[in-house]
């Protein structure tokens, strides 16, 4: 199986969540599920149900961040080579070439990407129109509704 890249910070993020989930999410819930239990008939107690459907989404994410970290190959931004070349863990500030907008994005790994906080994943068409591009460089993305121009203003390693 082929290990999927995550960021340093990716990865600190993601065990920060699952220690969360581990220690103050499931506890809470194992404790909702009992005080619904001591009200009696299950088959119609709503605060049962909710609880264990809590609980069932609680465990898959354990059970999926687990296997994502064991996974993954993670990478240290810092001590990436410095190049003017976008890759993996490259921070990009891009000008909209249609109306002069400027946008930063952080290219990083599947599980970690959130475009609120400028995190595209490496596998997203943005990201691979900008790998192995360069400063100065312009490329068109594919967006729903057409293709837009970027040029690559800086690339940065953080």
């Amino acid at each position: 199986m082929k290990r999927k890249p995550l960021t340093l910070k990716g990865v600190e993020r993601l065990r920060a969540e699952l220690r969360r989930l581990k220690t103050e999410d499931r506890p809470r819930v194992i404790q909702a599920i009992a005080e619904a239990r001591a009200h009696g008939d299950l088959s119609e107690n709503a605060e049962y149900h909710a609880a264990r459907e809590q609980q069932g989404f609680i465990e898959g994410r354990i059970k999926q961040l687990e296997h994502e970290l064991s996974h993954s190959e993670i990478i240290d931004v810092s001590h990436l080579p410095r190049t003017d070349k976008v890759v993996f863990g490259a921070t990009v500030d891009l000008e909209d070439q249609d109306d002069g907008s400027e946008v930063v994005f952080q290219i990083v790994g599947e599980l970690e990407a959130d475009v609120r906080l400028g995190l595209i994943s490496i596998t997203s068409p943005i990201a691979r129109a900008l790998v192995g591009k360069s400063e100065g460089d312009v490329v068109d993305v594919a967006v729903p509704d057409g293709t837009r121009a970027f040029e690559i203003v800086a690339v940065r390693y953080v």
